[in-house]
């Protein structure tokens, strides 16, 4: 098995404890006084201080205008319904609101988009079969 590792910046260490560790769920790893790492869904993120990425929103899918560069992870579609019911418990402000998008089409999938609290954009997909996040 792979595991990606993502390394980026965000201007508060506790905030970024708060959001990915308290609200996402992520367990926290090794940390100093200038970085911290957590455990993304399986995989390894790096979160370091210093100033987020910019982006804008130029990315077209379907119906949708996403944000560019962003990142994040395809769960299992329980997983992915039970992270945005926490996220809508605690008056998230999305992006793109959980929805489900290519209904019936090859890659169907459920998806969501937020900020972290650093404007770092973040996609969160749900897929009943992950193995069509290849499908054409």
């Amino acid at each position: 098995m792979s595991i990606f590792h993502l390394a980026f910046n965000v201007r508060d260490l506790d905030g970024a404890r708060a959001f990915y560790g308290g609200l996402l769920g992520c367990a926290e790893g090794r940390s100093t006084d200038t970085w911290v790492d957590f455990d993304f869904f399986g995989h390894q993120i790096s979160l370091h201080l210093g100033e987020p990425f910019d982006h804008r929103p130029t990315g077209r899918v379907g119906d949708h205008m996403v944000p560019m560069p962003h990142f994040g992870v395809l769960l299992p579609m329980t997983n992915w319904r039970a992270l945005a019911d926490r996220l809508e418990a605690a008056a998230t402000e999305f992006l793109i609101e959980p929805v489900l998008r290519f209904a019936g089409q090859p890659g169907e999938q459920a998806t969501m988009f937020l900020l972290d609290p650093f404007g770092n954009p973040l996609e969160f997909k749900g897929m009943q079969d992950p193995a069509g996040a290849f499908a054409t």
